[in-house]
Formats: C-alpha cells, sequence, structure tokens
C-alpha cells in the first residue's frame, strides 16, 4: 500500500512576529516603530496575509492527505521525504533557502504579497495552490528546472546554491586564495580579494546581476533553466604576488572553479545564508560547478 501524499508548507517568522517577539506586546512594538516614524499596522496586515494565505492552503489539503509545516529556521532539521511536495510560502528567496535541502521534490511557490516580490521563484497566488498541488502530485504538470550551484571541498564537505555561492571571509574582509579552472591547466593566478561569487541564472535576478552591472555587463548571463554559470572576483587587489587577470567568466557542466585557500580562514555559504557556511583553512581547495541536482519549481 502507497503512502499517501505529503504537502510540506514551507514558511518564515513574518516581521510583525518578529517585532513582538522583541518587543513584548503589540503596544510596545507599535511604540517602537511609531518612535521611527512608522505604523505597525502597515506591518501587521502582512503578516495576516501571510497567515490567511497558510490557513487557506491548508484549508485546501484533501483530508486523506498528510500535511507538514516547518519554518525557515528549521529547514535543516527536517527531513524531506522523496513522496513530499514542497509548498513555500511567501519570498522568492525563502524558495532558494529550502532548494539546498530538496532532491528532485516538486516546489510550488506561493506569493503573499504581490507587488513587493518580483515573483520569479513565487508565481502563485493561494487561490491556486489546490490545483497547482494536486497537480504537482500526480507529476502531471508542467516543471521548471532550474540549475543549482554546488561547492565540494576536498574534505567531502558539499554545498548546494540555487542562486550564488560565495567564497570569502565571514566579514567579507580581504582573503587570500590561489584561483584557477580545472580544464586550463597552469592558468593558476594568487588573488587577494573580498572574495569569488559563483551562481546561476536564477541568481542572474539578484547579487549577480548587481556584479554585473558594475563591471559593464559584458558576459552574457545565463538563463535559469541553462546549465551554464557565471562567476566575479570581487574587488580583485593588484600586489607583487597577487594578480587581477582571472576576475569573471562561464562554468559550464564538468566544468570546475578551483580555489586553495591561502588564509587562516575561508568560508563558503550559499543563497545569503551565511549562519549555515562550509568552513575552509589554510591549504584547503574546494571545486565549485554546476549541481547535479536541480530544482523542480512547479510553472
Amino acid at each position: 500500500m502507497s503512502l499517501a501524499p505529503r504537502i510540506v508548507l514551507v514558511h518564515r517568522t513574518t516581521e510583525y512576529e518578529e517585532l513582538v517577539a522583541r518587543h513584548g506586546t503589540h503596544g510596545q512594538a507599535a511604540f517602537f516603530l511609531a518612535s521611527r516614524g512608522r505604523d505597525i499596522e502597515e506591518v501587521a496586515e502582512r503578516s495576516r496575509r501571510t497567515r490567511r494565505a497558510l490557513d487557506e492552503i491548508a484549508a485546501g489539503i484533501p483530508l486523506t492527505w498528510r500535511q507538514a509545516r516547518v519554518e525557515r529556521a528549521d529547514l535543516d532539521r527536517f527531513l524531506f521525504a522523496p513522496e513530499d511536495v514542497v509548498v513555500v510560502v511567501g519570498q522568492d528567496g525563502l524558495v532558494a533557502n529550502v532548494a539546498k535541502y530538496l532532491a528532485g521534490q516538486p516546489v510550488v511557490g506561493i506569493d503573499t504579497d504581490p507587488g513587493r516580490n518580483p515573483g520569479v521563484l513565487v508565481r502563485h497566488r493561494a487561490a491556486d495552490a489546490g490545483a497547482l498541488i494536486a497537480s504537482a502530485v500526480s507529476r502531471a504538470g508542467a516543471v521548471d528546472e532550474l540549475t543549482m550551484v554546488e561547492a565540494v571541498a576536498d574534505d567531502t564537505q558539499r554545498l548546494l546554491a540555487l542562486n550564488e555561492i560565495y567564497l570569502g571571509a565571514a566579514g567579507h574582509q580581504t582573503v587570500r586564495y590561489r584561483l584557477g579552472r580545472d580544464d586550463d591547466r597552469g592558468a593558476v593566478e594568487p588573488q587577494a580579494s573580498s572574495g569569488v561569487l559563483v551562481g546561476t541564472g536564477t541568481g542572474a535576478s539578484g547579487w549577480l546581476r548587481s556584479v554585473w552591472q558594475e563591471r559593464g555587463g559584458g558576459l552574457v548571463l545565463p538563463g535559469a533553466t541553462e546549465e551554464r554559470l557565471v562567476w566575479f572576483v570581487r574587488e580583485a587587489w593588484p600586489s607583487p604576488v597577487t594578480g587581477t587577470s582571472l576576475v569573471a567568466g562561464h562554468l559550464s557542466v564538468g566544468a570546475r572553479l578551483q580555489l586553495t585557500v591561502e588564509s587562516d580562514r575561508l568560508i563558503a555559504f550559499g543563497d545569503g545564508m551565511e549562519g549555515d557556511a562550509v568552513e575552509l583553512v589554510w591549504g584547503q581547495t574546494v571545486r565549485v560547478g554546476v549541481a547535479g541536482v536541480r530544482l523542480r519549481l512547479v510553472g
């Protein structure tokens, strides 16, 4: 007998809930915002919209199906099952946060605040969730397979990300390393910079795009489903012992950007989640390239 489908609702604590938790009561939080020229009602209404969306989606799931809820802060402790359908309720960034913990499960992105979110990954409304979930359970609906990026260290530590992976110092200060590509023998350059950014076509709508624009837009950014990455060195510093000739490029499937640490400590983190970082020490090598897994986003 096969298991009933399990629908996993992923959400995050709202700004309003964080304010009340910090200040103790609604009134104290309202006073704090008012003293800074802000009205708490705007923040509270966004929180109510999120809660209404969660309730509406949960109510539309058949009673014979299983349900689970997980908050963003608990993602690293939640065990996703192969048969799960994941419904992300919130912002685009929340889809990226959950992507690294999945292994092919379909994801439905629900936008709770249309007009504030770009809607690149949370493409749908709560009212449409029932039909989208049913389609995902039957594996009959349209799905976009989004390219992901991975970093693998020489001690087997592995990091996955949907948007980008950052390699550098924890405080974004200057870090020393040697940089090259696996397919360019001898083309390895000692560098000092504020870090290296390697990302996907999905990430090209965020942090990567800002770096790309600063560089004059010379590289062609990949599409979200294209199996190609772009990489940039941030603020490379020229000196008698460090160079600046390898500062940007593409990575196709099978190609790897290789970085060998020449500082006491370097970290790698994905999609802005610095608290879930891979730590690397002097002499360690990490290779970054197109991941073998993709995010299956329900269109």
